[in-house]
């Protein structure tokens, strides 16, 4: 009894050994756990930058554009009927008087249409006549004579179509001008309404059309003033006056044409190529320039800066559509607005959701 007693005490004491070192060997682990636990890496420092507010006083960029001379009116002419040309008068840089033939049609076919429509209508008119006297005699019904109305009617139509297309198988200069173009030949058959000749109207004056983008005529409206020069001293430098602005974008270009009206000089020409500068409110509203340096990633026409959120006095990059290039900085032709704060230079220093310290105040 007392060796299986001793037996139990012994036992009962390895038991009390293992489970010491359990718990102690947790304890242990939990230590060493809590000791080896990451600490929160404490927050980058605020870098010092120093800000440029987009749209400040002399960072708005003039309006450079090429353009082309033209007679505002410049008027295709054509004849209405389909035919052989017999004669062109004019050739291209003639200068024409009001009411001048300048080319015309052969009229064999035409006069003979003419004749027998004029026939057809004496025919008719007499045929109607009869009737009317026979319906008189109470011979005929009414409708016979309703019958000879129409009838005439219809002959007098088709004489008159007859002698319009003879009155027009010539074509006449509506207004004093120029030729432009020459677009037939005699002995050529034209269809009707083809153009035969294009003539600029020296009554509407000469204009340069400038097309430019969105972003730059939107700022822009009639009677804004633009310095022009000609390629080549073809004409001398004067001013211009913006007279019309296309209500819609050119379809294949996504340029909107703006016209600019020039004064009479008699060195203009119609074809001459233009520079045209525009400063002033209209250029300022159309074009914002950024300084270089705040740019960075930039390729073809895109590139981005880092824009300043005063709320949280942190940077987030914001990509920009770019456009000239010049002494002024890079013009902007979207991603930015009027009033934005973005980093001016050391942009490479800079990561999204930095915060930063302001060291020198942007311009106002």
């Amino acid at each position: 009894m007392r060796r299986l007693e001793r037996g139990h005490g012994g036992e009962g004491r390895v038991r009390g050994g293992w489970r010491g070192l359990l718990l102690a060997g947790l304890a242990g682990i939990a230590i060493s756990a809590c000791d080896g636990a990451p600490e929160t890496a404490p927050a980058p420092p605020a870098l010092p930058v120093s800000l440029h507010r987009v749209g400040t006083a002399g960072m708005a960029l003039d309006t450079h554009a090429t353009g082309t001379v033209r007679l505002r009116r410049e008027t295709p002419l054509a004849f209405v009927n389909d035919g052989r040309v017999r004669t062109v008068q004019v050739r291209e840089g003639d200068r024409v008087r009001a009411g001048q033939m300048l080319a015309s049609l052969d009229r064999v076919a035409i006069d003979a249409q003419a004749q027998a429509a004029a026939a057809r209508s004496r025919q008719a008119d007499a045929e109607l006549r009869r009737q009317r006297e026979l319906a008189a005699r109470g011979w005929v019904s009414a409708a016979r004579v309703e019958s000879a109305v129409a009838s005439a009617e219809a002959a007098r139509a088709e004489l008159s179509g007859a002698q319009f297309s003879q009155r027009f198988s010539t074509i006449t200069a509506p207004a004093g001008g120029v030729i432009l173009a020459r677009l037939a030949e005699p002995g050529q058959t034209v269809a009707a309404g083809s153009p035969v000749l294009t003539l600029g109207e020296f009554s509407s004056g000469f204009v340069v059309r400038v097309p430019l983008p969105a972003g730059r005529v939107a700022g822009l409206a009639a009677g804004d003033v633009a310095d022009v020069t000609f390629r080549d001293g073809a004409a001398p430098p004067m001013k211009a006056r913006i007279i019309e602005i296309a209500g819609r974008a050119d379809p294949a270009t996504g340029t909107f044409q703006v016209e600019f009206a020039l004064p009479a000089d008699p060195a203009l020409r119609s074809g001459l190529i233009a520079d045209v500068v525009l400063s002033g409110a209209g250029a300022a509203a159309a074009g914002l320039a950024i300084p270089a340096t705040a740019l960075f990633s930039a390729r073809a026409d895109e590139g981005f800066v880092w824009r300043y959120d005063p709320a949280s006095r942190k940077v987030g990059a914001q990509m920009v559509r770019l456009g000239r290039v010049s002494d002024d900085g890079v013009e902007i032709l979207s991603g930015l607005a009027r009033g934005d704060r973005i980093v001016a230079a050391g942009v490479d220093r800079l990561s999204e959701g930095q915060a930063v310290k302001v060291v020198q105040a942007e311009a106002r």
